[in-house]
């Protein structure tokens, strides 16, 4: 696997500036659009599962922060608080994550079981107080868009909501090449950095691990790795260094639905308290596209690829039919240029540099005859065919959801 950082910048996919800061990448026309193809992509996998999409500010009350446990228990990974007047009810703190707002929603209103599970999800930003001597890149940042989603559930239900989880997961990681590394059991450990009683834990935990017993996952246990409100399963990969890094997770959470009293009438009229999962698919988009440059090395499959179609007219003939052509294939949702300069073999050789999926070679012959001929990517050209075939050809292979399991 090759260093995102390096491939990164050759192939104009993100930059830094020491003006724009430490661990704030810049993403550019490249990376943004294999991004926004990702994005879509979870957000249609995410509303085929059931999942209501929400969205929250970036920035929170110290109060919330206060109650959901962050601040007593994770404030060397958050920002400062900013204290926006002398009045103590005009604080504010850059959100690490969205659980709390989301809880917020959740109490919006009040809630039946009939409703339940309630799966809330949202590609949001989160801002982690990161040290500047661990960040790299996009894989250790200091603000991120996160892939967030929880799901407020009856116990009862716990164990099945957290298999369909993993079942997204796995095609999540399908369709975009995701090769996991292994998965963790991420359990507590001693000491005051977590909530709750043994109880809790001892519950939480067995939920996860009969989970990942029954589904028959290989796992290993690693005591110290949860989160201060509960256990998680994490999925792992590697960089192109052989480093582990946590890419997915699915987490249990009795604390946040108590200290944020959120309940819902059961059956019989009772008042119950649901039990909140913290679930990503694929983590932030940062640390997600710095494994993919890698593994992938930047030739990104067809359907998040930035640059799917160069279309190249042989002469200025074919200048118009290259132009209509390409105009079809972005009004059928491709990413699609002409690409005019220097001769067919030059301009070729650029679209494989520039990990171009598809280059649309139109000569005198394809013109008149309203051909194409396409040259996928590191492999020999095909036969020309009509417009019309090449861009449902090109259509069908830009379905995302084709590559899942």
């Amino acid at each position: 696997m090759s260093d995102h950082r390096k491939l990164g910048r050759e192939l104009e996919f993100f930059a830094t500036d020491p003006m724009a800061g430490a661990g704030l990448p810049l993403w550019l026309p490249d990376g943004a659009a294999a991004r926004h193809a990702v994005e879509e992509y979870l957000r249609e996998e995410e509303r085929r599962a059931g999942y209501k999409h929400v969205h929250s500010p970036p920035v929170g009350k110290k109060e919330m922060y206060l109650t959901s446990g962050h601040l007593p228990h994770y404030a060397d990974d958050m920002f400062p608080v900013m204290a926006l007047s002398s009045s103590p009810d005009d604080e504010f703190v850059l959100r690490p994550s969205a659980c709390p707002h989301h809880a917020l929603i959740y109490r919006s209103r009040g809630r039946s079981y009939r409703e339940l599970p309630l799966r809330i999800a949202e590609l949001g930003g989160m801002y982690r107080s990161e040290r500047s001597g661990v960040l790299g890149g996009l894989s250790r940042v200091r603000g991120m868009q996160l892939n967030d989603a929880h799901v407020f559930v009856p116990l009862e239900l716990v164990a099945h909501e957290i298999d369909l989880v993993l079942r997204m997961i796995d095609r999540a990681h399908a369709a975009l090449g995701v090769k996991p590394a292994g998965f963790r059991l991420s359990l507590r450990g001693s000491g005051p950095k977590y909530v709750g009683d043994a109880a809790m834990w001892d519950r939480a935990e067995g939920i996860l691990r009969d989970v990942l017993l029954s589904s028959g996952r290989a796992f290993v246990e690693e005591p110290g790795e949860a989160a201060f409100y509960g256990p998680k399963i994490d999925i792992q990969v590697q960089d192109a260094g052989g480093r582990e890094m946590t890419l997915s997770t699915v987490q249990v959470d009795f604390h946040q639905p108590a200290r944020f009293n959120l309940d819902y009438v059961d059956s019989a009229g009772e008042r119950q308290r649901p039990v909140m999962i913290h679930r990503s698919l694929v983590g932030s988009m940062e640390r997600l596209f710095a494994y993919l440059i890698e593994v992938h090395d930047g030739a990104f499959p067809f359907w998040y690829a930035p640059r799917q179609l160069e279309v190249l007219p042989i002469s200025a003939g074919q200048e118009d039919a290259a132009h209509e052509f390409a105009r079809a294939a972005v009004l059928a949702g491709l990413r699609a240029e002409v690409v005019s300069e220097g001769s067919v073999g030059s301009r070729v050789r650029r679209a494989a540099q520039h990990r171009v999926s598809y280059a649309a070679i139109i000569g005198p012959a394809e013109a008149e005859s309203g051909q194409v001929s396409l040259r996928p990517r590191n492999a020999p050209g095909l036969a020309p065919m009509p417009a019309d075939a090449a861009l449902r050809r090109l259509r069908d292979e830009a379905d995302p959801h084709r590559y899942g399991v």
